[in-house]
């Protein structure tokens, strides 16, 4: 079975039985930016806090 689908199997599990279609699009949305984060930071493709700071901070 494709991983991406048992994931989302998994995920809907977790959720209250209450759970609206908002509330499944959003933790598919919160758990897809992780994903997409966490490969970045694997892959060395991220910003130190510092740098952020000094671009941002007056």
């Amino acid at each position: 079975m494709n991983i991406a689908k048992e994931e989302a199997r998994k995920l809907i599990n977790k959720l209250p039985d209450q759970a609206t279609w908002d509330d499944i699009m959003y933790e598919f949305y919160v758990r897809k930016k992780i994903e997409v984060a966490l490969n970045a930071a694997e892959e060395g493709r991220i910003v130190p806090h510092e740098e952020v700071k000094n671009r941002f901070l007056p």
